[in-house]
């Protein structure tokens, strides 16, 4: 386990948290939204935010509760008075998914071209490997909502996440998988780094407390385009396992169940990720997934938080990475406040201290925590999705991880959370 290391450093301008009260709407899907932003940017002009969230393609799930997340702290903060004494603008870009890579390369130029500070984004770990080195070398921020892979982890000064790095998924899901009495464990992963990364995690796991991954070792990953999983299920189904992980994305996961029921298996002995941890409901006959289970990074957001989210999109039925979303957002904000500007370099040199790095005092909310920084005051922000403050790696140093279970309508609902420190 990692333990939590801080770094001493003078508290910058505390004048920055002076605000001007300015309430905004956050943006539309594609374009900018709110006033014209604090000072500190050049052209005088304020906090401009990007998302590279996915409104398209295999995680386009995500996106919905990612951008509301987005969404609901950019008026939250304008509705506290804003950054630097103005408005917060977004501006709303698709990310695809990796097999569509062209999408988050042109929205990357768009958002660059704009002269964002900071982008939210990505939610596949594989999309942001694609595009973090045009970002990031530009000195714009990267902050991932969702990305899990371990590759990230001290990637670069300008990337931190608000999503744990798999080490902790992995672990959670591993040791829930042999708690539940499964000695034999065979993997369905798909070769891209998030998939294996996870498989990686997951395999230790359950061999350190004595158990056998039959099937799912490295060389026998399936292609993320696959279409076709007869052969690919009955060589797994033929080691004999005892359950079956499913690492994989939605857009492959269908497939992979349905020939799991046609083969016979017991989709009870099911764990799945949060690639694709969703509400199938009549996708399925009804049963189908009953006693499935499955994991998902951060705690299920509170009923006050969900109807917050609701205000923003009221079609809102999913809430994946929405806290973890609204988290970078705030945190963002905050590192500009605590700084005295919106440049990117100035908002990375301050955005582990508000997550709590250096101690100080909890605070929730922009109006709050921008108080106590113009008091002079350290703070650690509370994060609604509960992660502990940035590491060394720029990694959250503890995060919930949440179990969820399938009912008889193949609906997932949140069980209980374990809560884990960075290996």
């Amino acid at each position: 386990m990692i333990r939590r290391k801080t770094a001493l450093r003078p508290l910058a301008l505390a004048a920055a948290a002076a605000l001007i009260l300015g309430a905004c709407g956050a943006a539309e899907d594609g374009g900018e939204g709110g006033g014209a932003a604090g000072a500190g940017q050049a052209g005088g002009e304020g906090l401009l935010l990007g998302t590279l969230l996915p409104q398209t393609g295999s995680l386009s799930q995500l996106g919905p509760p990612e951008i509301a997340g987005v969404d609901l702290a950019v008026q939250e903060i304008n509705e506290a008075g804003g950054v630097l004494g103005s408005d917060v603008r977004v501006s709303h870009k698709d990310s695809s998914d990796a097999d569509n890579a062209q999408v988050a390369t042109q929205s990357v130029t768009e958002l660059l071209s704009e002269g964002v500070s900071a982008i939210i984004g990505a939610a596949s770990s594989q999309v942001t490997l694609n595009v973090i080195d045009d970002v990031v070398g530009s000195e714009t921020l990267m902050v991932s909502p969702a990305n899990t892979s371990a590759t990230l982890s001290g990637y670069s000064p300008f990337f931190f996440r608000t999503a744990p790095p798999d080490t902790v998924q992995g672990d959670v899901l591993g040791n829930l998988i042999v708690s539940d009495g499964n000695a034999n464990l065979g993997i369905l992963v798909f070769n891209e780094d998030y998939g294996t990364g996870l498989r990686d995690v997951v395999k230790s796991t359950v061999e350190e407390a004595g158990g056998t991954v039959t099937y799912g070792n490295p060389g026998q990953e399936f292609d993320p385009t696959e279409q076709n999983f007869s052969t690919i299920v009955g060589n797994a189904l033929a080691t004999q396992p005892d359950a079956i992980a499913i690492i994989a994305f939605t857009t492959q996961t269908p497939l992979i169940i349905q020939e799991l029921v046609n083969q016979g298996f017991d989709m009870s002995k099911a764990y799945f990720v949060d690639g694709n941890l969703q509400n199938f409901g009549d996708d399925f006959d009804p049963g189908t997934l009953e006693g499935a289970q499955g994991t998902q990074p951060g705690v299920f957001p509170s009923e006050e938080f969900r109807n917050r989210l609701r205000e923003i999109d009221p079609d809102l039925k999913d809430f994946n990475y929405a806290a973890e979303s609204y988290d970078a957002t705030m945190l963002v904000a905050l590192a500009a406040v605590r700084g005295g500007g919106v440049d990117g370099p100035t908002i990375q040199e301050n955005l582990a201290a508000v997550s709590g790095a250096e101690g100080g005092t909890k605070c929730t909310g922009l109006e709050e925590c921008a108080q106590l920084l113009g008091d002079g005051e350290q703070i650690d922000y509370e994060a609604v999705s509960g992660i502990g403050p940035f590491n060394e790696d720029n990694d959250p140093s503890a995060a919930n991880i949440g179990i969820y279970r399938f009912d008889g309508e193949n609906n997932n609902s949140f069980q209980r959370v374990e809560y884990g420190e960075v290996k």
